[in-house]
């Protein structure tokens, strides 16, 4: 029964993002993005923890997919200048300490790269065109580690 329900909250939120996704301005698309990683943080934490190898893999793997071809690629190199080439950098330098974060089951590193994202994500919230917005995903800040900066 368990396995029903929880097949139903992920349908559920699946389509609630889906939907967010389809009505998100460019800004708020990004902060999804810095959500939808830290959640993937968040989740390969809680494997790693409890020895799931596989699971932790995969959430790091999302989490590097999200900053490589997401945040990364949302980059525009040409109008960004000096600001852009040192944020590809920055995101480049995540992803490597992820790898060697999956490899070494380097909680350390998944703490960092966390709270580099979560920085990162305030400055970007703090340029909103609108500063009205709510933040994004209650559930990510249940998932956060205990103490950590949001």
């Amino acid at each position: 029964m368990q396995s029903l329900i929880d097949r139903a909250v992920s349908a559920y939120t699946q389509v609630s993002v889906d939907a967010d996704v389809m009505t998100a301005d460019p800004h708020r698309l990004i902060v999804m993005l810095f959500e939808a990683a830290r959640v993937a943080l968040a989740r390969a934490r809680h494997h790693m923890a409890n020895g799931q190898t596989a699971a932790k893999g995969g959430a790091i793997s999302k989490a590097i997919q999200i900053i490589d071809q997401g945040l990364k690629a949302s980059l525009d190199m040409k109008a960004g200048g000096e600001l852009a080439e040192r944020l590809a950098a920055l995101y480049d330098h995540l992803a490597h300490r992820l790898v060697v974060a999956n490899r070494h089951n380097d909680a350390g590193a998944l703490a960092e790269v966390a709270r580099l994202l979560g920085e990162l994500q305030e400055a970007w919230e703090g340029i909103a065109p609108d500063r009205t917005q709510k933040p994004l995903a209650p559930q990510a800040q249940s998932l956060s580690a205990p103490g950590q900066r949001r």
